[in-house]
């Protein structure tokens, strides 16, 4: 008996094929293979990514109430929390009953607190950027439209149902429309009880810490530049247009707030798109969009602008996926129903030309916008 089980032939290059592999001897060394390896699993960076923005939200919370001057009462952002928590838990359940789905939690400590990150920042956010007075229900109904809206408005992308919304952003925004005499908390109580060199050490400390964040963990540092080169363009515009200084107009960018929105709001990997471009002109139109809220002199625009930028973003993801769907016919098995999936037209177009191939081979992985 030989030691293949078909002999090798050779083509006219001289390379040998066969049909089969060489069955191993008894003193072989096996072959090293990538599969073989065992070893610690690779850190997932969204994690990583939410468990640094829960701690450095929660120290700024801390030392905020502590030393800096927050004007919120101290339960603002205990209730918020506790509020956030249920929501996510109440919502996530009902949600996955009603879709007949597991739970995205793991039934573990770590699994349960991982899980309930976002829903910490989000309480968090919004008990420190809202400022209600006395009265602590406009906050917390900001935290259950925030986590509500997660549930409630997204759009299948890639063959997965995606949220749109900036959660706390969306609940702040609106709060912000339905109570008027509510209002954000004012940018001076970030650093109100400090002074001296501590005042530009605390801003300093945020840009370093979110630009490094960003740039290791949630790979939003286009999406950034891009904001930031808008927000410095939009100014020079409404100069030119309205006659407004430019320096009071880039002073803005100078600030605590916008710092903290900078690297902390508008870089929410859950709602803005993934490729480098696209992360630049998410940037530029909520930029954009500002300029316009500004100019139409319509206040909390860094709110309502990322708003509808993002509702503007979902409705693109619907109407491209619409079309996407009628481009291409495909079984209804082969896609989820209810909602638009999402795919470039060069993934449209590798389809039509494998269309008459098996189902399997007909497509690429749509590409989120």
């Amino acid at each position: 008996m030989s030691d293949t089980q078909e002999r090798p032939t050779t083509q006219a290059a001289g390379r040998p094929v066969t049909g089969t592999t060489a069955r191993p001897r008894a003193g072989d060394a096996k072959p090293n293979t990538g599969g073989a390896r065992r070893g610690k699993p690779k850190p997932d960076p969204r994690i990583s990514a939410l468990r640094r923005f829960a701690i450095s939200i929660t120290t700024f919370t801390i030392l905020g109430h502590a030393w800096l001057g927050f004007e919120q009462a101290y339960i603002t952002p205990v209730a918020a929390v506790l509020v956030a928590y249920a929501a996510e838990l109440g919502l996530e359940v009902v949600d996955a009953w009603a879709r007949r789905r597991p739970p995205k939690y793991e039934r573990t400590v770590i699994g349960i607190v991982d899980f309930l990150l976002p829903a910490h920042i989000t309480g968090l956010a919004c008990a420190m950027l809202l400022y209600a007075n006395s009265r602590l229900a406009p906050v917390l109904l900001a935290v259950v439209i925030a986590i509500a809206s997660k549930y409630l408005i997204q759009v299948n992308v890639g063959g997965r149902r995606r949220h749109v919304l900036n959660p706390s952003n969306a609940g702040i925004a609106v709060v912000l429309l339905l109570f008027p005499w509510v209002g954000i908390a004012p940018p001076y109580h970030f650093t109100e009880w400090v002074g001296g060199p501590v005042d530009w050490v605390i801003p300093a400390v945020i840009l370093v810490s979110g630009t490094l964040l960003n740039a290791k963990l949630t790979k939003k540092t286009p999406l950034i530049l891009g904001w930031v080169a808008g927000f410095a363009a939009q100014a020079l515009i409404r100069t030119a247009i309205d006659g407004t200084e430019t320096i009071s107009a880039l002073l803005v960018m100078t600030g605590t707030a916008f710092i903290l929105y900078t690297n902390y709001m508008i870089t929410d990997p859950g709602t803005t798109p993934v490729p480098p471009w696209r992360q630049v002109g998410f940037g530029l139109a909520t930029a954009a969009v500002y300029g316009l809220l500004v100019h139409f002199h319509i206040v909390f625009g860094l709110f309502f602008a990322l708003a509808i930028t993002c509702a503007l973003r979902g409705i693109v993801l619907m109407v491209v996926g619409a079309w996407s769907r009628r481009a291409v016919p495909s079984s209804p098995a082969a896609r989820p129903s209810g909602f638009p999936v999402i795919e470039l037209p060069g993934a449209i177009a590798e389809r039509s030309k494998a269309g008459s191939k098996a189902g399997s081979r007909s497509g690429s992985r749509p590409d989120p916008i």
